[in-house]
């Protein structure tokens, strides 16, 4: 027997000894690299680069073996035999895969373990099947305390390894690891060594079939090698393509590789978007998938069509390049979805003819397809309506219930248009509450008839104004082409006089134009623009009457109208004028003017009698009303408390929270407030208890019938009762009879005002001594003076 340390130490080739060891930690390195690769990827592809790490670690360890082995000359002949030393290749490979599978299962200390333990026992059994193929006469001995060591410094050191692997970061690990995996190997073989006994035994028979150590060692050498070169090179080209493939399926276009006008490769974004797999269009030709690519040539984009598998037709964009791929000159078609944008460009399209609310055509739309309409009438000798719709009440609704109530309501009556009009009929929504309707290619004005009656009958069954407060009527102005007007102008603004004589005349009806609205359509338009330049002109006046006390008959104060003598026309009466300057917005100007007149007049008389003068809702919508209030008394010296301004409640319906506002910070300036008309219109009781009036006034139409009417009468002492239990005066107002002033006195009204009392005059102070604290008792006669001062006619 001789020891197997000394014949390493006395007869191994330390050259052998130290390529063994490279080899070694070449191996161990193409697995960590191997290894590294397998972390970046997906599940699928990380049992792949396993595998591949496997490969390399059980190779290298097999080659270190055996190289080590080969080291050896003991002055005996030594070989191998084949079955044995394949097996011990196979064992290697296959157990230094199940460590690395069982080291990458999972995080934690416990999986490393596991790895290190399978690993140093899969080196363990290579190693001794490796002894196993040893040829020679000879009987190998072993100890067994030496060969547990042996694996149990190799568990150790090989779980150190993956731990160094898995903790640490960079070229550190690969390095780190590498090195004691070295260790691990060397450890288990050499301890495994020193604890090998050789008995010579002459007697033994050598097999026929070996391997000689030399060729073994050519093999081994020249096999472990390439194999870990290959490795090497496979894990630097294949890491290298994936990322450029990866780089490839991460852009957004499309690619297509042409070679010699086929398909050779496309990217995972092609393949997405046309719904064809890699290996469907293979060979192909671009024209298979794609139409002619129009102007996609030297990096110019071109638009065309992508046919999908399913059949589907897509919108995209195409640019060809060329590149050099897998050695040979191709052609690169990059394909970009244009859907999306296609899309966006058709909103936006739409959007530019749409209203957003409601989804019919907008004014644009409407200007064209009125145009066509009248075109194709013209050539074809036919008829066309045009319809011009406007809501009741709406701005009412709007202002009261929100926007937000306000657009579910235009978004029902685009809802009711639809459903009542014809295919061939454009709908439009033009602006705010307008709406419109072309009716072309239709018998006229049968057609238009039935469309209007058709309308409002939809409105009474959806909209139910005794009931909801919510709902709105719709009032229709229709003109007809040729006989209302051969252009879309004309036709739109006969139609637009129409709707305004429905509007004047009742609205929730429909009318034709007729040449009368015309005419009174231009009547209104020139007092509108008479009006505008009434204050220059010097054609405006004001006239004052009075407001008497009731019980003792004495003079309180005035109210103001306005006079307006139109050249041409004569005097024009309030009634008539102040609906259109409120509309027109020539409202403020006159009604600072009339404010200032009033002022200057109240200065001039002999006692300081309050002057009243009415401010309508338009005046309101200023945000500085009560500056300008304000800056009026500044200037004409009048003490803010001998002013009273008049409001109706329609000047609290459009925006109540601000009205509110406007009136507290008048009341803080020492003004008075006055509830006009009361009785009409809403008549709040809330307003009354939201803003504590100085005086509320009776409407003159319960005064004109209180002789003969109980319920007007019945009305006017509910006023008056309430106006006292709230501390409130109350005025009656158009008092032209003396049973008129008999009852509204019996009732307790606390002021009158009316013809009966005083017609209005242009200058009271001349009068006003005269006729101070007259007023007719019951059997008396006279005609007193005749003042009243007003912004609005009451």
């Amino acid at each position: 027997m001789f020891s197997v340390i000394a014949c390493i130490r006395d007869y191994h080739d330390w050259r052998l000894v130290l390529v063994a060891a490279a080899v070694c930690l070449v191996g161990a390195m193409a697995a960590m690299l191997l290894l590294s690769r397998a972390q970046e990827c997906d599940a699928g592809r990380r049992k792949l680069w396993i595998g591949a790490s496997g490969f390399a670690f059980g190779t290298g360890v097999w080659a270190t073996h055996f190289i080590a082995m080969l080291a050896y000359d003991g002055g005996r002949p030594i070989s191998y035999a084949l079955d044995l030393t394949l097996l011990s290749f196979l064992l290697s490979v296959a157990s230094s895969w199940l460590a690395i599978l069982a080291a990458t299962q999972r995080d934690g200390r416990f999986s490393r373990i596991c790895g290190g333990v399978l690993m140093a026992l899969g080196i363990a059994a290579m190693h001794l099947t490796g002894m196993q193929a040893i040829e020679m006469q000879a009987v190998i001995l072993y100890d067994p305390v030496m060969t547990l060591t042996a694996v149990l410094a190799g568990m150790l050191l090989a779980s150190a390894a993956f731990h160094i692997f898995f903790t640490l970061k960079g070229m550190r690990r690969l390095l780190t690891s590498s090195l004691v995996f070295v260790l691990a190997i060397c450890t288990l073989h050499f301890i495994s060594m020193g604890s090998i006994t050789l008995v010579p035994d002459p007697g033994k028979e050598v097999p026929t079939l070996v391997l000689d150590t030399r060729v073994l060692a050519a093999i081994v050498v020249v096999a472990a090698t390439a194999l870990i070169l290959v490795v090497l090179a496979v894990v630097f080209v294949q890491s290298h393509l994936t990322d450029l493939r990866g780089l490839a399926n991460a852009s957004q276009e499309g690619l297509l590789i042409l070679r010699e006008g086929r398909i050779i490769d496309a990217n995972e974004r092609f393949q997405a978007l046309s719904g064809w797999t890699l290996a469907d269009l293979l060979g192909k030709a671009p024209s298979d998938v794609l139409t002619v690519v129009q102007g996609a040539r030297e990096n110019r984009p071109g638009e065309t069509l992508l046919n999908t598998r399913t059949g589907r037709e897509i919108a995209v964009e195409a640019t060809a390049s060329r590149i050099v791929y897998r050695g040979r000159n191709c052609e690169v078609l990059a394909v970009r979805d244009l859907t999306e944008r296609k899309q966006a460009e058709e909103m936006i399209e739409h959007l530019a003819h749409h209203d957003v609310l409601t989804d019919l055509p907008n004014r644009s739309l409407f200007d064209t397809r009125i145009r066509q309409a009248l075109q194709v009438a013209e050539r074809k000798n036919a008829e066309v309506a045009l319809f011009l719709l406007d809501l009741d009440r709406f701005k009412a609704v709007n202002d009261i219930f929100g926007h937000a109530e306000g657009d579910r309501i235009l978004c029902k009556v685009a809802s009711i248009l639809r459903r009542v009009a014809g295919e061939s009929d454009t709908i439009a929504r033009l602006g705010g509450d307008e709406f419109a309707i072309i009716q072309p290619a239709a018998q006229q004005p049968a057609s238009a008839q039935r469309l209007a009656a058709a309308i409002i009958d939809e409105f009474a069954a959806e909209m139910d104004t005794a009931r909801d407060p919510t709902a709105v009527g719709v009032s229709l102005g229709i003109a007809l082409y040729p006989r209302d007007g051969s252009t879309a102008e004309e036709l739109y603004n006969n139609a637009d006089t129409a709707l305004y004589r429905v509007k004047h005349d009742g609205r929730g009806q429909a009318c034709f134009f007729d040449a009368e609205m015309d005419e009174a359509a231009r009547n209104r338009r020139q007092i509108e623009s008479d009006l505008r330049h009434a204050i220059i002109r010097n054609q405006l006046h004001v006239s004052y009457q009075p407001i008497l006390n009731a019980q003792s008959g004495e003079i309180s104060g005035y109210e103001a109208l306005m006079r307006w003598h139109r050249p041409g026309h004569g005097m024009t009466e309030p009634d008539v004028f102040i609906p259109i300057a409120e509309e027109s917005g020539s409202i403020v100007q006159l009604g600072e003017w009339i404010l200032q007149q009033a002022c200057m007049e109240a200065m001039r008389w002999p006692q300081p009698l309050r002057i009243a003068v009415n401010v309508s809702p338009v005046q309101f919508m200023l945000p500085n009303l009560c500056e300008r209030i304000g800056a009026v008394l500044a200037e004409t010296g009048l003490a803010p408390d001998r002013l009273e301004l008049e409001i109706t409640e329609a000047a609290l319906i459009r925006d109540r929270d601000r009205v509110m506002v406007t009136l507290q910070r008048l009341r803080k300036l020492g003004v008075h407030i006055v509830m006009d008309d009361f009785g009409t219109g809403y008549s709040s009781l809330s307003n009354l208890r939201s803003f504590p009036f100085d005086k509320i006034k009776v409407d003159r139409s319960f005064t004109g019938v209180l002789e003969h009417d109980a319920t007007a009468r019945s009305i006017v002492r509910a006023i008056i009762g309430l106006g006292h239990s709230l501390g409130m005066p109350v005025v009656t107002e158009g008092v032209e009879t003396e049973v008129q002033r008999r009852i509204v006195v019996e009732e307790g009204c606390a002021q009158v005002q009316g013809i009966l009392l005083g017609e209005p005059d242009i200058e009271p102070s001349v009068k006003l001594a005269a006729h101070q604290g007259f007023m007719p008792r019951q059997g008396e006669t006279g005609t007193p003076p005749r003042w009243r001062t007003s912004l609005v006619s009451d």
